[in-house]
């Protein structure tokens, strides 16, 4: 379906405001109407404009309101590393996942337990992980850093700038989440995007987000925030502040992933989705239509709804069998 002509209609009642009803055609015979804000004195400027810009629209398909067709993912370190250790397994990790078509990789570099504060060895560690993989992947290709939300800014601050150099393309919740404020600090002094909001839950989590200047890229879960409508309004208050959205996409890549992509099509701020491919293989069993990246992008789902179905009969093969359970030994087996 293509738009075939934009026609405005300056109308003036003998009492009340003038206005002016705009009538989109289209070559299957569907047709629409809108209406342009009309303001005293400036009527027939508003329609020769609207004749003057017409004509960019003919030709084009009414339905694709946003111009994204498909949307760019990327992926997590996959695969085994061949029996190699230490850095050369990180390497062969990072191969391994270009290897799948992705285009933009990410992983956390930091050894060792979750701790506010570290060792300048856990330090060093990180920034030569990140170098590894940066030369590993090449210059091309875009390497996110992930953090887990628990340094203290000293230790953010200095790693963000000792990986510089490797051109990260951002840097994930370098500080807890309860701590705006020591997240914007981060983000004052370091020459990379910092995300903020996979464990924000609500547009008012975000509003501090946006009022401290705290991140250049929002990060929410369309399963924790609420469902499409809250994660379409969180998008909107970040566009007004100038910072994009890249979806996180800790869940199936069935529901979750379709319901995310159909507001990730709408949103003008989007940027990157996270995309998980080892639940595909499920996928694949649970759902007649699921969605596969490839070369680094995922389809839009084009079925009814958000576009994809579930085998009901087949969740039964997998039953929950209670959570998986880790005994601590030691605080080094404190990583997710």
């Amino acid at each position: 379906m293509k738009v075939t002509a934009v026609k405005p209609y300056l109308v003036q009642p003998p009492t009340g405001k003038p206005v002016c009803f705009v009538k989109v055609e289209t070559d299957a015979g569907i047709y629409g109407w809108g209406e342009a804000y009309t303001v005293s004195a400036h009527e027939r400027a508003l329609e020769q404009l609207l004749r003057d810009l017409g004509p960019f629209l003919v030709g084009r398909d009414p339905l694709h309101i946003k111009h994204f067709g498909r949307i760019r993912c990327y992926g997590h370190l996959v695969g085994s590393a061949d029996g190699l250790t230490g850095t050369a397994a990180l390497a062969r990790r990072a191969q391994n996942t270009l290897a799948l078509g992705y285009s933009a990789l990410k992983f956390d570099p930091f050894p060792g337990p979750w701790q506010t504060w570290v060792e300048r060895d856990v330090e060093r560690a990180a920034i030569e992980s990140v170098g590894v993989v940066r030369e590993a992947v090449g210059p091309t290709v875009d390497v996110l850093i992930e953090v887990h939300r628990r340094l203290a800014p000293r230790h953010a601050i200095h790693v963000g700038k000792a990986i510089e150099k490797y051109d990260p393309f951002w840097f994930e919740e370098p500080t807890p989440a309860e701590n705006i404020d020591a997240t914007a600090e981060v983000r004052q002094k370091i020459d990379i995007p910092v995300v903020v909001g996979e464990a924000l839950y609500t547009k008012h989590d975000f509003r501090e987000v946006f009022d401290k200047r705290a991140a250049d890229i929002i990060n929410p879960d369309i399963c924790n925030v609420g469902g499409i409508l809250e994660l379409k309004e969180i998008g909107a208050m970040a566009e007004a502040y100038a910072v994009a959205v890249a979806p996180h996409g800790n869940n199936s890549t069935t529901v979750g992933l379709a319901a995310s992509l159909q507001v990730a099509a709408v949103m003008p701020n989007f940027i990157i989705f996270e995309h998980f491919a080892g639940w595909d293989e499920y996928a694949k069993e649970l759902s007649p239509n699921p969605i596969f990246q490839k070369d680094g992008y995922l389809p839009l789902p084009e079925g009814p709804g958000i576009g994809i179905d579930m085998r009901e009969e087949a969740l039964g093969k997998y039953p929950y069998k209670g959570p998986r359970r880790t005994s601590l030994i030691s605080p080094a087996d404190e990583r997710p």
